[in-house]
């Protein structure tokens, strides 16, 4: 019996410091010089509702959805083509597969096909969507702690994609104020993951000049149950879901997001009834200096919010808003609250230098802190080298 316990416990030991070492393996990076934060600056303000086709206005999106793959790690038991119905039944226009590490076919017309994927196996759900990648990326960092190891990882991804959506903040462990002053290289940040109506992680990201658009998506799972699906969306002034006109549209800022109430809380019958009947943008735009949006019906309230996170206005039971970009203003984006729980979210109108630009966004310098880079690596270095004696005289005691 004490044979076998001892067994038992060496072999929970040996496991456990593969564990480990699976971790300090996937440890290694630069360690960098992050850029300072700096608020956005500049003669011009950018609208990125600019030029508009109204034609084209608007078609209803999800870019973050999961289905059934190959093998046997699913976390979805749905075929896209089953994923892409559900949707469509709500008024889903525009719909993309983004699984976990694979690249997935458009189920029915290749020409809507758009490679896209979420990248990230780690502990804390650091996850990437990852637009326009020819491979997926497997290396990840495990237990990735320090925001070099994040930005290493925003670097690797962006050497091979058009661009990368930073998923679900809120949710991901190590979210920090600190962090997102640092991070850049990402074009778009994930909103409202179920949590809070409130972006808090986008307005650190902003105050700190790090320029990103919003997507508010479901990252559906589950397109069978009521609660998980048609929850979040997007509305894009696109003429297509062909990924030519998506990359032109997500990166150029055309389009705003919905937080979208459970209509009926199970009742499919309601649920559908009142997705076909969402609130809406008539107009948005810059005239002059001043901010201009009309909504399609009165909201309860309509929120700008500024520098630091802070409210710059707000107005009530309005279907309208005004809003004068002052000379103190570095940026701003508009909040709608409606009623039934609907919320509207635009896109960031910003400072900026229109001469040096087409945009507010620049991917911030940050350079290798060579001594601790060295001296971090040869650190984890000496790790992996201790874990691999361990495990090597705990399997030598048990044989």
């Amino acid at each position: 019996m004490r044979r076998a316990l001892s067994l038992i416990w060496r072999s929970l030991c040996v496991l456990l410091l593969v564990i480990a070492l699976a971790f300090a393996l996937t440890g290694f990076s630069p360690i960098f010089n992050f850029a300072p934060a700096r608020p956005f600056s500049g003669p011009d303000i950018f609208n990125p509702y600019a030029g508009l086709d109204s034609a084209n206005c608007w078609k209803r999106a999800n870019f973050h959805t999961h289905t059934k793959v190959d093998g046997i790690f699913n976390e979805c038991s749905h075929t896209p083509q089953e994923t892409y119905d559900s949707l469509a039944a709500f008024g889903y226009d525009i719909v993309t597969f983004s699984n976990h590490n694979k690249l997935t076919v458009h189920p029915f017309d290749s020409s809507l096909q758009v490679n896209v994927y979420e990248h990230g196996y780690n502990l804390f759900k650091y996850h990437k969507l990852v637009f326009g990648a020819e491979k997926v990326l497997r290396y990840d960092n495990l237990l990735p702690i320090l925001a070099s190891q994040k930005q290493f990882q925003l670097d690797l991804l962006g050497r091979d994609s058009d661009f990368i959506q930073m998923n679900h903040p809120l949710r991901t462990g190590g979210t920090s104020e600190s962090l997102f002053r640092k991070l850049s290289g990402y074009r778009i940040m994930e909103l409202d993951s179920g949590i809070s109506t409130e972006q808090p992680y986008w307005d650190w990201a902003l105050s700190a000049g790090r320029y990103s658009f919003g997507l508010a998506n479901d990252d559906l799972h589950y397109p069978d149950r009521s609660e998980r699906i048609a929850v979040r969306c997007n509305f894009l002034c696109t003429p297509s879901g062909r990924y030519e006109d998506l990359k032109r549209t997500l990166l150029s800022g055309g389009y705003y997001s919905m937080r979208v109430p459970d209509y009926g809380s199970g009742d499919w019958r309601l649920k559908h009834e009142g997705n076909r009947k969402l609130p809406a943008i008539r107009h948005i735009g810059l005239e002059g200096n001043t901010i201009c949006l009309e909504l399609d019906r009165q909201a309860d309230s309509i929120r700008v919010t500024g520098q630091g996170g802070l409210t710059q206005m707000l107005v009530t039971n309005s279907c309208s808003l005004s809003y004068d970009f002052s000379p103190e203003d570095s940026y701003v984006r508009l909040t709608a609250f409606f009623p039934d729980g609907e919320v509207i979210y635009t896109n960031p109108f910003a400072r900026y230098d229109a001469a040096s630009g087409q945009s507010p966004y620049q991917e911030f310098g940050h350079s290798v802190n060579l001594p601790l880079t060295i001296l971090y690596n040869l650190a984890l270095l000496s790790l992996v080298l201790l874990i691999v004696y361990l495990i090597k005289i705990t399997v030598r005691r048990k044989k």
